[in-house]
């Protein structure tokens, strides 16, 4: 079998990437080689991997960490063509844009359609690489295809199905409500040759009777001639990888944790999922924190990763946090920065050549740690590997920062002096001994309990996988699914108006 799918939606967050998920797993289990792929994403989190699999003398790329998920849940080695285009936002107007893996300049929105024609180009030679080198390409779209104010500078949603043939499907968010009109809205929409490639539709997150649901969906089958594939029910227990900071206030583990973990909650966030691995732990509370009150009774505060060092730093200053962080670690109460949370915790951060932003800018730091940092152009993509507090750790690094350390502890990388510690790696309390090793010295440093559990990150992230690979089998039609994979969107599709007289 040789042929691929695309999974859209009627809006963002509608359950694209958990749908995409797990439809790699049910098509990895068929003894298929299934790629996942997205043409163009926008995120703030990303992830390191190979930029040619096999080929360790190419190096390392970055991509979405979507993608990275995804291809895990596939049985594949993520690789640079599964996000071929990577943008990471800059500010309201304009993105930081990563092709194949590596820097490419910025696009703003002035020059949507123009600026992007190459990143279309790049994006479409990905897709036809993987396509002959997979059985199966299960592409994700971005946001709505119907919005068509931006159709004509398109290359993840109908663009990329357009040059593919590709068939595509359709996924509502009904614990949203309105996803009928959702559904027939978004092909009614869509121009006829567009409209000839959406086969039907994917009800996400549905709660209650299935017999109240069906007459809604034969409904929906009669007035768009399409087909329903499936309704996946709400589960709790499904969650991946965030794309974005939209879900942040939802992120927390149970409340009454013996060890409570705050994460600054900095307004540009990004690789958040670095403190995922801490809602494991059964004897550890985890809160997003922006005020000085909320900082208050931790017993942790971590300072994340973020896009933009020295705006978030000054944000920082203007709320108050700076302080209440200072007062923290005065108490000799543990503090971890990662990445640019660590940047924030050194002496200085200068950037001469305005990477982040305005050239020359440069602001003090927090001082806890006695580090300095320097914004230099060439980004640094590295997945390193090492041992700190007696334990095997790993990591990866995405940074355009170069820290200097003068005095303290080496600490992965980073530094240590008392109970604050700063680090580059990202990702390294995924590691499930040095996790442990360290939440045992902060609850040390507090005198608060840590009843260390025997829970592994990868085990979990698995029984993820795992999870959305038996909703999919259970309550989607896979095998007509597959069908589509083979055979591409039935002929035979009646056009719906209005958009079928363009």
């Amino acid at each position: 079998m040789h042929g691929s799918l695309l999974v859209a939606g009627t809006t963002s967050d509608a359950g694209k990437s958990a749908v995409t998920t797990g439809l790699c797993r049910a098509f990895a289990r068929r003894g298929l080689r299934v790629a996942p792929f997205k043409a163009q994403n926008m995120s703030n989190n990303s992830m390191v991997c190979a930029l040619r699999p096999g080929d360790p003398a190419a190096g390392t790329a970055e991509i979405g960490r979507a993608q990275w998920t995804q291809a895990l849940a596939a049985r594949a080695e993520p690789e640079a063509a599964m996000n071929p285009v990577l943008l990471k936002p800059g500010g309201d107007r304009r993105s930081h844009v990563v092709v194949m893996g590596r820097p490419g300049g910025s696009v703003s929105s002035a020059d949507w359609e123009t600026g992007r024609r190459h990143l279309a180009a790049a994006a479409h030679a990905a897709y036809d690489d993987l396509a002959e080198r997979y059985d199966v390409v299960v592409a994700e779209g971005a946001g709505s295809p119907a919005e068509i104010n931006l159709r004509s500078g398109d290359y993840v949603n109908m663009g990329l199905a357009r040059h593919a043939r590709m068939p595509v499907v359709v996924v509502g968010d009904i614990d949203r409500g309105g996803v009928f009109a959702a559904f027939h809205g978004t092909v009614a929409l869509l121009e006829a040759a567009d409209q000839a490639l959406v086969a039907g539709f994917v009800v996400n997150k549905f709660r209650g009777d299935a017999a109240l649901l069906a007459p809604g969906l034969r409904e929906l089958e009669r007035l768009t001639g399409r087909r329903v594939y499936g309704a996946l029910p709400w589960s709790p227990d499904v969650w991946l990888d965030s794309e974005d900071a939209l879900d942040l206030a939802g992120r927390r583990a149970p409340a009454g944790g013996a060890l409570r973990v705050a994460v600054v909650r900095l307004p540009r966030i990004s690789n958040f999922t670095d403190v995922d691995a801490l809602g494991l732990e059964p004897g550890v509370d985890v809160v997003f924190a922006s005020s000085p009150a909320a900082l208050a009774d931790a017993d942790l505060v971590v300072l994340p990763g973020t896009r933009a060092t020295l705006e978030d730093l000054a944000w920082l200053r203007a709320r108050g946090l700076d302080r209440a962080v200072l007062d923290h670690a005065a108490a000799g109460r543990p503090v971890l920065g990662i990445c640019g949370g660590f940047q924030m915790l050194g002496r200085r951060v200068e950037d001469p050549d305005g990477v982040e932003g305005s050239p020359g800018a440069s602001a003090d730091g927090l001082g806890l740690l006695d580090v300095t940092t320097t914004f230099a152009a060439e980004k640094v993509l590295r997945l390193p590997t090492g041992t700190a507090l007696g334990a095997p750790v790993g990591g990866y690094e995405i940074h355009h920062g170069r820290v200097t350390r003068h005095g303290g502890e080496e600490f992965l990388d980073g530094a240590a002096q008392g109970a604050v510690h700063g680090t580059m790696w990202h990702g390294s309390l995924e590691s499930d001994a040095f996790r442990r090793a360290f939440l045992a010295r902060a609850a040390g440093a507090v005198g608060a309990a840590y009843p260390a559990a025997d829970v592994s990150f990868a085990a979990a992230r698995e029984a993820r996988f795992d999870l959305l690979g038996d909703l999919v089998e259970e309550h989607l039609d896979v095998d007509a699914l597959l069908d589509l994979v083979a055979s591409g969107a039935p002929r035979d599709l009646r056009p719906l108006p209005p958009g079928s007289e363009r």
